[in-house]
């Protein structure tokens, strides 16, 4: 299966105000069968993650002519991302699942399902290049825990 995210709407789904550039905004993912369904929220307009939620992360709109975004090399990420495989202390899986995720926005891992095992919900993904599948667990992160996440891999991939 093959997941199309949308980039970035720029408009909130709640107030439908255009998001201005440096605004913090929330990114939610909804599992709508066979496709993901991204929606963006204005922190005004955030209430928290909605139940029915797949994913969500917290991101800044980027300011005109400064084209910031992400640039990470992404073998250097994968490879990251494989090396944390067999780790099982918590913040190694909180990190690895940052990871996954920004390596589907990258579109080097492709979603394949959701599997639960030792009353953990892993995370299938395939490797769009070797075609390998990896499991991630889903640390269903709160917000601040996965702001704090989000910023040591940050931090760590010299993003900061």
């Amino acid at each position: 299966m093959n997941y199309e995210i949308k980039a970035n709407s720029l408009r909130c789904a709640i107030t439908g105000r255009e998001l201005r550039p440096g605004e913090k905004f929330y990114s939610v993912l909804y599992d709508r069968g066979a496709t993901l369904e991204r929606q963006d929220y204005s922190a005004e307009g955030w209430q928290g993650p909605p139940a029915d939620a797949f994913s969500f992360w917290m991101g800044r709109v980027p300011n005109k002519g400064t084209g910031t975004r992400l640039h990470v090399d992404e073998e250097a990420l994968f490879d990251f991302f494989q090396r944390l495989t067999d780790e099982t202390e918590p913040r190694k899986q909180n990190f690895r699942y940052i990871l996954a995720l920004l390596l589907m926005r990258k579109k080097r891992l492709k979603f394949e399902g959701v599997r639960t095992e030792n009353e953990a919900e892993c995370l299938i993904l395939r490797c769009a290049r070797t075609h390998r599948t990896y499991k991630v667990v889903n640390p269903h992160l709160s917000e601040e825990e996965l702001a704090s996440v989000q910023d040591e891999v940050h931090q760590v991939l010299g993003l900061t």
